[in-house]
């Protein structure tokens, strides 16, 4: 394997994003060999990445079950050949048309639901969904023994809307370590399953039992009743899922490239020309055991520079110092230093930029991958 080039990183204007494919495709082999042990299809989530080129690694080269938290997402993924799609956010009555037209293009939209209104403009616009499933109060979806599951799963099945049934355990990103999170998947598993078999016993179809979020899908020891698993950020990871112990700082694929454009030496500052815009607002690491700021700095080359995070961020301005409590002086970082800035959500930093800068795995050009946003 040869190292990528890193010496056209200086001819990228800064902020840019930096995109790692070798931690990439190091972390999408790392769960889908994990969901071929547990016996379950993989439905990777697109909403990270937004992107054509990283969702053709992701699903080995070849159109495959994707989800998406957007109908935008579902469109130009569908235009690059994906047609088998979950949209896993509640439906909005007034976005059904646009749903009905990706169908009537050859794509199988299946939406998600947890009402009885929802389920009802589901059944009169012939389009197929999932019921939400809350497995630990973190957001949405109803409990595996509310009596409106069989309810709304009559409105679909009289319809012939009825795909079965899905969750998300959020709140595993709320502890720590593969056994915690180990304990969240079985607790997604169980509401799932007999959610399931609530509709079965009523004598309704659940052909599609769903589960996943990050920390679960890579935790999960046993998923028996389980038809597909869905996660998202792990092919990029970041601060917050270090943080918790899904992954290791060496895995995070994505990175800000900044500039040294300043110093305050008597308050220890020094400064860059990376703020939120460039790195986003999301402070996903402060309530962890360990605050990264707005992130973990690296020098040019990606090695951690020891306890120096962004502590502070302007609009196009970030603040690099020691992180409180470090001892030791400031490195020399004299101005027109280019350094990388790993995130703490993946998501909220990559929706600031219109490209990743790839530093690819099998040759030393850096190639751009255009993303996209919008709903």
């Amino acid at each position: 394997m040869m190292t990528p080039d890193l010496s056209s990183l200086d001819a990228l204007p800064t902020p840019a994003l930096l995109l790692d494919e070798t931690r990439m495709m190091r972390n999408i082999a790392r769960l889908a060999e994990h969901a071929e042990r547990l016996g379950v299809s993989l439905r990777p989530h697109a909403k990270t990445a937004k992107s054509v080129e990283a969702i053709r690694r992701l699903t080995g080269g070849v159109p495959g079950p994707i989800t998406v938290s957007t109908l935008a997402e579902a469109e130009v993924f569908h235009d690059a050949g994906h047609d088998d799609i979950l949209y896993a956010v509640g439906i909005a009555p007034q976005k059904l048309g646009r749903v009905q037209s990706l169908r009537a293009r050859g794509c199988d939209l299946v939406v998600i639901l947890d009402s009885e209104a929802q389920a009802q403009a589901v059944a009169q616009a012939d389009v197929p969904a999932l019921i939400e499933i809350d497995s630990d109060g973190h957001r949405g979806g109803l409990r595996p023994d509310d009596p409106a599951l069989i309810r709304i799963g009559r409105i679909l099945h009289d319809s012939g809307c009825l795909r079965g049934v899905m969750t998300h355990a959020g709140e595993s990103y709320s502890v720590r370590g593969p056994s915690s999170h180990a304990e969240f998947a079985e607790q997604e598993r169980k509401a799932v399953v007999a959610a399931a078999e609530s509709l079965r016993d009523a004598g309704l179809p659940c052909p599609v039992v769903s589960v996943g979020s990050t920390p679960t899908a890579h935790a999960a020891r046993d998923l028996t009743g389980v038809t597909e698993l869905r996660a998202g950020v792990y092919m990029f990871f970041d601060l917050v899922m270090a943080g918790i112990d899904v992954c290791t700082v060496d895995d995070i694929a994505l990175s800000v490239l900044t500039t040294v454009i300043g110093h305050q030496p008597t308050k220890g500052w020094t400064m860059i020309d990376a703020g939120w815009m460039a790195l986003s607002r999301d402070r996903g690491t402060a309530a962890q055991d360990v605050d990264q700021g707005y992130g973990l700095v690296c020098d040019e080359n990606g090695r951690v520079l020891s306890d120096l995070i962004v502590s502070s961020a302007n609009q196009e301005h970030g603040i690099v110092s020691l992180r409180p409590g470090a001892d030791g002086p400031m490195p020399d970082l004299p101005v027109g230093t280019r350094l990388r800035i790993l995130p703490n959500h993946a998501c909220a930093t990559a929706a600031q930029h219109e490209r990743y800068n790839v530093l690819p795995q099998d040759d030393g050009a850096m190639q751009t991958w255009p993303r996209f946003g919008g709903w």
